[in-house]
């Protein structure tokens, strides 16, 4: 049997975990980011939370292949040079030659949501495929590609950006500074903000006692209010679809996949979100008269894609 680390470096934790050939995760250790402080001390603690996880598993380190890590950010791949990333304040950090001196494997670095989409096509909804988009609905909305069974990362390292493609021009401010983009309305902060636009225009809507309930604006605020037969919350959960099948409807133009897979907390709505984003997409995508079309399907891995996937890196460069 083979044993991998993959590390899933966040914002908020540093998480790391074993697993083997057959994508079992064997087991799994976390440490506070504690963000912003210098790259370096980040590492260190990179490092400490792989030993934990192989400690844990009951192996040694000796018996690792190699460690792969998926990192916010412009990850340059080839060089293992994190060029450039805003959550982390990193700027041309040597994470690859770092960690492989420390750690003494082989290290593998790409961005977070193309080690999650990864996860997904080895080993989750997208195994199985040739070619598969993997789209995250979170704060933000990530992508990942895969195309021909390797991660696309553009010449630059920094494609893949699928949540900053414009679907509504001078529309919302996004926070990457455009307006309008995908992310600004199909994130769990849009369906936040489009749902408190919403409460503000009907101050009769049930949404305000039940949002005092929970004590504050969720993005299931919207698709519970609705099941208890809030026009205004219909309306909002009618417009979040509609943006989401634009976005996701141009995602399919471009690239036709096999599958592209929904993963964030607002797909745990099932039917109410899938149906009729299925129908909007089956109307509007371009290849609606192709004998084959684009399969959209849950992501199955959930929190566990970037780990996985991070720790598969290895099998993604040398394929």
């Amino acid at each position: 049997m083979k044993y991998y680390v993959g590390i899933d470096l966040g914002g908020t934790n540093i998480k790391a975990g074993v697993v083997d050939e057959e994508f079992n995760i064997l087991s799994k250790a976390s440490v506070k980011t504690n963000r912003p402080r210098p790259s370096e001390e980040i590492m260190d603690d990179m490092a400490r939370v792989s030993l934990m996880a192989v400690e844990q598993a009951g192996i040694k380190m000796s018996d690792i292949e190699w460690v792969g890590v998926g990192t916010p950010g412009i990850a340059n791949s080839s060089t293992g040079v994190i060029e450039y990333s805003c959550n982390l304040d990193f700027y041309d950090v040597p994470m690859v030659e770092y960690l492989s001196k420390k750690l003494g494997k082989p290290v593998y670095v790409d961005n977070d949501a193309n080690a999650a989409a990864y996860g997904e096509y080895v080993a989750g909804a997208a195994k199985g495929a040739t070619n598969a988009v993997a789209v995250t609905l979170g704060t933000g909305v990530g992508g990942g590609i895969i195309i021909d069974g390797k991660i696309y990362s553009g010449s630059n390292f920094a494609g893949a950006e699928l949540g900053h493609e414009v679907i509504e021009v001078d529309g919302a401010l996004c926070s990457c500074g455009r307006r309008g983009c995908f992310e600004a309305y199909s994130s769990a902060s849009g369906l936040i903000r489009m749902t408190q636009e919403a409460m503000d225009e009907d101050k009769s809507s049930i949404m305000w006692p039940m949002s005092e309930e929970d004590g504050h604006v969720s993005g299931r605020l919207a698709f519970n209010a609705m099941r208890k037969g809030d026009a205004s919350a219909k309306k909002v959960v009618d417009k979040y679809i509609k943006y989401l099948a634009a976005g996701i409807t141009n995602i399919i133009n471009t690239f036709q996949p096999d599958v592209l897979c929904l993963g964030g907390g607002v797909c745990n709505e099932g039917d109410p979100l899938l149906i009729p984003l299925k129908e909007l997409v089956k109307k509007e995508v371009y290849s609606k008269n192709s004998k084959k079309n684009t399969e959209i399907v849950i992501a199955k891995l959930g929190n566990d894609a970037g780990l996985i996937g991070a720790a598969f890196l290895g099998n993604a460069r040398s394929e």
